[in-house]
């Protein structure tokens, strides 16, 4: 088809015009019988999202994606594209893509007047078919539906009563394209109220030309739920024109939040093989994410993106690998202490109520590390329980002696690995913990839950740990209190 160079040729083809609405719907269709995932790399909505969106697509609706922030909502929208016929034919040199079959502005019907079957046709592939504004204060009716361009009727020597002085916006140039308004409710109410024409009925105003043009168009709106109270909501006669409304959520497990981390991380290639991650490491970096969703310091109704799961995994590797250049070694390892280089990563995205303001965004961070640990501590190790029966013995009796016994346990940031190693090993009893309890264990990850099994047992109050400028210090929180009677 691409050959077709003319209208003559485009009619001869056999080329009949379809609505951007029946395109995604014959395609969807098609990919849903030959099994083809149409939705690539979205993780987590196989059961929810996914099939209420192309339930939406095959009713031919427009959709607004509510969700919060980190939600891939957008990501969504733009995938859409991938339903779309490859190419489509368009009337050469219209600034709204007419279909030469089915012309509707000025220009294109002027030109298949004068040039009948001789009209020449251009191609324009679905890659070219999407079109994304994000709502702003800025935004103006004249940006994305249109407005008069005094200079274009200076330069033609029109009356302004003319149609041809109007400058098309946004939408207009996308027709026959997915629109895409990111952050709907924070768009103003006389920018919406713009749009209803357009949802409905399918034509636009300007100013005060009698202009009908039916407009092609598949809308894609996202909201984030928080907007409706903080910054503005969606007019409810627009909320009306929207055929559905799909909410969007998080990740529902650990092992669904990992795959979208692993996969949009996007590390360098050099530090992914110099820098080892443990199972548990990741693990526990996302359950960071689970903990501070649930925590009373973070504000639930913002959301804690994916985002900070993944920006959090980018800085845990570059403080290994930052680590291992100081300590002048070639390969490393994750260690829990790594860990104290995500904070940042963090602070960035949470937003804090009154309480955790108060407390500060560096405590709130650790605790959500530290909560992290307690979660996935049992899920690894025998639980400890808050009540013990006095005299009960624990599989960490051993190891908690170890510690009465002995002047306090350091771990220094700076250490190589092979001091690193070393110094775990001098704490006999976790060999025989990670033995009873991880006997698959890798070996290569060995060295976390031992670090891992000392985070944990503090969490429960049964070590004490101690941060200082150079690294950390584990003790028994009583021993040195009693041997100092």
């Amino acid at each position: 088809m691409k050959d077709i160079k003319t209208l003559k040729e485009l009619k001869t083809s056999g080329y009949q015009p379809k609505s951007i609405k029946d395109e995604l719907r014959d395609n969807l269709i098609e990919n849903i019988k030959n099994k083809v995932t149409t939705f690539e790399g979205i993780h987590g909505y196989e059961n929810t999202v996914i099939p209420e969106l192309e339930r939406a697509i095959l009713s031919r609706h427009n959709i607004n994606l509510l969700g919060l922030r980190g939600q891939a909502k957008t990501r969504l929208a733009r995938m859409m594209v991938k339903l779309l016929d490859e190419y489509i034919p368009v009337v050469e040199g219209s600034e709204i893509n007419d279909d030469p079959l089915q012309p509707m502005s000025r220009y294109a019907k002027e030109l298949i007047d004068e040039k009948g079957d001789d009209t020449p046709i251009t191609w324009l592939h679905r890659d070219e078919r999407f079109a994304e504004k994000l709502a702003t204060p800025d935004v103006t009716v004249a940006d994305i539906i249109g407005d008069v361009d005094p200079i274009k009727a200076a330069n033609l020597k029109l009356s302004y009563a003319d149609d041809r002085v109007i400058h098309f916006g946004m939408i207009p140039r996308a027709n026959r394209c997915i629109f895409v308004i990111n952050e709907l409710p924070d768009l103003q109410a006389r920018i919406q109220v713009a749009l209803f024409n357009i949802l409905q009925e399918g034509d636009i105003q300007i100013r005060g030309f009698k202009l009908r043009l039916p407009l092609d168009m598949q809308f894609v709106f996202t909201a984030n739920p928080e907007d409706y109270t903080n910054r503005g909501s969606i007019v409810t006669p627009l909320k009306d024109r929207i055929g559905s409304q799909i909410l969007t959520h998080y990740p529902a497990t650990v092992d669904i939040a990992r795959t979208i981390t692993s996969q949009e991380a996007n590390l360098d290639e050099r530090q992914a093989d110099s820098v080892y991650v443990p199972d548990l490491a990741k693990d526990l970096l996302e359950q960071i994410s689970f903990e501070a969703r649930e925590s009373e310091y973070v504000d639930v109704k913002s959301g804690v993106s994916a985002r900070m799961s993944i920006t959090a995994f980018q800085n845990l590797l570059s403080t290994a690998e930052r680590r291992a250049l100081v300590a002048g070694d070639t390969n490393t390892s994750v260690r829990l202490s790594d860990f104290i280089g995500i904070i940042p990563a963090i602070t960035g995205k949470v937003e804090l109520v009154y309480e955790g303001e108060q407390e500060g965004a560096d405590f709130v961070a650790n605790t959500l590390i530290e909560n992290a640990i307690k979660t996935l501590f049992p899920k690894y190790f025998p639980k400890i329980e808050k009540l013990e029966k006095q005299g009960e013995e624990t599989p960490y009796d051993t190891l908690i002696s170890w510690f009465f016994n002995g002047d306090g346990f350091e771990l220094l940031d700076d250490f190589n690995d092979t001091t690193y190693k070393a110094k775990l090993d001098e704490v006999t009893p976790l060999d025989a913990l990670i033995a009873d309890n991880q006997p698959d264990i890798d070996p290569k990850d060995v060295y976390f839950e031992k670090e891992f099994i000392l985070w944990g047992l503090t969490q429960f109050n049964k070590l004490s740990k101690y941060r200082f400028s150079e690294g950390l210090q584990f003790k028994d929180p009583y021993g040195s209190y009693i041997n100092g009677l």
